[in-house]
């Protein structure tokens, strides 16, 4: 989470305690644990553009650079093996793209969706072999899948409605979006292989936009889900009250299986 600064802190949800993680002068944004846990990548704009950097998650050690470039960049999902991270680069002219970065040997930067449109969000599933993210290339922001990493194998369209910020479920069973107000939709992934290719339900709303989304899609994802699959984190918008300038808390939304039931009964 950031602060007023830009800073990343770190919050232990069993400790309940909030350990500041970086402290540059410049913004600290959009960051990403290693599959281990033991460290987190962020976008950076300490030497000026925002690029690429990462250290331990315990604070121990120093900060290390991973790229240098010109052109912003934004970290989203590591592969599996931590071998690699997907990240946004906003290249002049051709909006917000998708690249992956080796982090082992030579880090040259690669292509992933580079196109005249806006590519933003990405997350990969948990087996690895599945890339999803937010486009406007239909003239509003939708979600789409792709195969990984060879992404010009297929392409799917999972949201029906406009959708920002797609999360995959643990389990890889399910895919989770906020729509363009802020609700929360899930999608059932109904079948996953190598020669039917991807196949999604219906989207259904799981819960009401009333959290802070971030706005559009430029900003990075501002919600996640447990490791069981069963409860979301949040951050609920201030009420419009006096203490509406302070800033977001954090919601923990639980049962919202059990809520989903009792309002779409199976038939």
């Amino acid at each position: 989470m950031p602060d007023q600064e830009q800073d990343i802190w770190i919050w232990d949800l069993m400790r309940q305690t909030l350990t500041r993680l970086t402290f540059d002068a410049a913004g600290d944004l959009y960051p990403v644990w290693t599959p281990d846990g033991r460290r987190l990548a962020f976008s950076s704009g300490r030497a000026g553009v925002n690029n690429l950097y990462w250290q331990a998650a315990d604070g121990t050690g120093v900060v290390d650079r991973l790229t240098e470039s010109p052109h912003q960049q934004f970290p989203y999902a590591f592969t599996r093996d931590g071998t690699r991270l997907v990240l946004r680069e906003d290249g002049p002219g051709t909006g917000n793209n998708l690249a992956v970065l080796p982090l082992e040997g030579e880090r040259r930067l690669a292509p992933l969706v580079d196109t005249t449109f806006n590519e933003r969000n990405a997350e990969l599933s948990p087996d690895g072999r599945w890339l999803t993210y937010d486009s406007n290339e239909s003239g509003r922001e939708e979600i789409y899948v792709r195969p990984f990493p060879d992404v010009d194998g297929g392409r799917w369209q999972v949201s029906t409605g406009g959708g920002t910020r797609p999360l995959w479920a643990p389990s890889g069973r399910e895919l989770f979006y906020l729509t363009l107000d802020g609700a929360l939709m899930g999608v059932s992934v109904e079948r996953i292989d190598g020669t039917s290719g991807f196949t999604a339900g219906a989207p259904t709303k799981l819960v009401e936009g009333r959290y802070f989304s971030g706005g559009g899609g430029v900003g990075g994802r501002t919600y996640d889900v447990s490791p069981d699959g069963r409860r979301f984190l949040m951050v609920k918008e201030g009420d419009g009250g006096a203490d509406s300038a302070a800033s977001p808390t954090i919601v923990i939304v639980q049962h919202w299986a059990e809520e989903l039931k009792r309002l779409v009964p199976r038939n």
